[in-house]
């Protein structure tokens, strides 16, 4: 190809006396398409105040000078972007006055994600996203690459770090397929489908919520305010629509991100598929599950829906994007299909056979409404804790996942002699008893301690 072979890129030392592998450069169209999202960028900064005050001709001016040197920088960054795998590593090469050289160790690899956002799949391009144990998020995406040097790519970093290479997905075509990848697979062992969400379901969810449901009355209160002042000025009304857009960011979102949502089951992992913009492919070790969280949005209750989340080992929770995170378990579906998913991630574990009982009575005086509301309980397989007054969460941690326990209390609770009783996981958030007596609080925390370590030592609860 004629972007590889690092034309302009010096070579990085490799291993003593071993081959020095030259650097490749991404995709010479990757500058184009980042000028192209920098071109959105652009235009919702200026915003309608400035096309107002500057008139049309000079805000199309400032946004070609913008996109132009957003281009530009990224031609730079383009040409002195490189990467090459050295030993164990994959060392990625950036910067024009200060270099930069990230080394990461594929000994850590957790999961090599290809990634399609809407201007690649135009333009026949990926982007490959690294998930790396301990990193703050996910590491340094390689944007752009063809699909077919990004599917190959994906394969040698398992390989190199220690995984059989995947299989090549059956719909991928022949001109596509890397040398050296594992042969398509029958379609009969693909995997065994848990459940596929309904669309439609998924659009009505998404009604069901507090911004969908509320932008009719705001609506209602904006247009009386126009009708009143008498005032219905472009800037104004575009001023308005453009508040409104940002109110339904978030549900169109999500039903961008959940559509065509479905769960396949693989030996010991969960497959999850979804995207409609941007289609992703995340594959989720089951033994890296640290918690399973279950949410009752208030507007869902009317017709039995839930929502189930995960929390998994490897996956940064500082991620900026939660899109990077593969904690979709199930975006919508009712209390049926719950059971059922949660049976296969947490064996043994049923959703309406729960304990949990809640805080004393004298918790009133710090939770006046909410003290019936929280809870907590020890099954046989994990720990319970439920939060929420109007939007009710449970938390199901795995007596295996648990890192540590700890008991706290703030001023008040020292004074109503209450204390909180926290499971840290692997993951960072855990779950938490709130407000339980102090007595019980130490006792909880006991029993946690001994079942936690009871539960990494025997076959059950040992990772695999």
């Amino acid at each position: 190809m004629p972007y590889a072979g690092g034309a302009g890129l010096p070579p990085f030392p490799g291993p003593p006396g071993g081959p020095v592998e030259p650097r490749r450069r991404l995709h010479p169209l990757s500058p184009v398409l980042h000028g192209a999202k920098s071109l959105v960028v652009v235009i919702a900064g200026l915003s309608w105040s400035t096309l107002s005050r500057v008139g049309f001709g000079w805000f199309a001016a400032l946004v070609v000078i913008f996109v132009l040197g957003a281009t530009v920088l990224s031609i730079v960054s383009w040409w002195n972007t490189g990467y090459h795998v050295v030993g164990r590593e994959l060392r990625v090469h950036e910067g024009l006055l200060w270099r930069r050289t990230r080394a990461i160790p594929l000994e850590r690899l957790q999961a090599v994600e290809v990634v399609r956002p809407l201007l690649a799949q135009l333009t026949g391009l990926a982007e490959l996203r690294l998930e790396v144990v301990g990193g703050g998020k996910t590491e340094a995406p390689l944007a752009y690459l063809s699909v077919a040097e990004a599917t190959a790519l994906r394969q040698r970093l398992l390989a190199v770090a220690g995984r059989p290479p995947q299989p090549v997905p059956a719909d991928t075509p022949p001109a596509l397929v890397p040398a050296g990848a594992a042969p398509v697979p029958p379609p009969a062992p693909a995997g065994r489908r848990l459940h596929t969400v309904r669309n439609a379901d998924l659009l009505v969810s998404q009604l069901l919520t507090p911004q969908a449901f509320l932008l009719p009355f705001g609506v209602a209160f904006v247009v009386a305010q126009f009708l009143s002042e008498g005032s219905w000025s472009f800037i104004a009304v575009a001023s308005t629509l453009t508040a409104m857009a940002g109110v339904l960011l978030q549900p169109v979102r999500r039903v961008l991100d959940d559509w065509g949502f479905r769960l396949d089951r693989e030996d010991g992992t969960l497959r999850v598929r979804n995207g409609l913009l941007e289609t992703r492919v995340q594959t989720v070790p089951l033994h890296r599950v640290q918690t399973v969280g279950v949410t009752w949005p208030l507007l869902w209750r009317m017709k039995g829906w839930l929502r189930l989340r995960l929390e998994v080992a490897g996956y940064s929770a500082a991620e900026p994007d939660d899109r990077n995170r593969p904690d979709r378990l199930l975006p919508v579906g009712d209390a049926g299909t719950a059971a059922l998913v949660v049976a296969e991630v947490l064996p043994g574990v049923r959703l309406d056979a729960l304990p949990s009982t809640p805080p004393p009575r004298r918790a009133r005086w710090l939770r006046p409404l909410s003290r019936r509301a929280v809870g907590a309980g020890l099954d046989e397989q994990v720990f319970v804790a439920r939060a929420g007054l109007l939007t009710r969460r449970l938390t199901l941690v795995p007596y295996a996942r648990i890192q540590s326990v700890r008991v706290t209390q703030g001023p008040a609770q020292r004074r109503l002699r209450l204390a909180t009783v926290h499971a840290d996981t692997a993951g960072g958030s855990g779950a938490a008893a709130p407000d339980r007596d102090l007595g019980e609080a130490w006792e909880l925390a006991a029993e946690l301690t001994a079942r936690a370590h009871a539960a990494r030592h025997d076959g059950r609860g040992r990772r695999r």
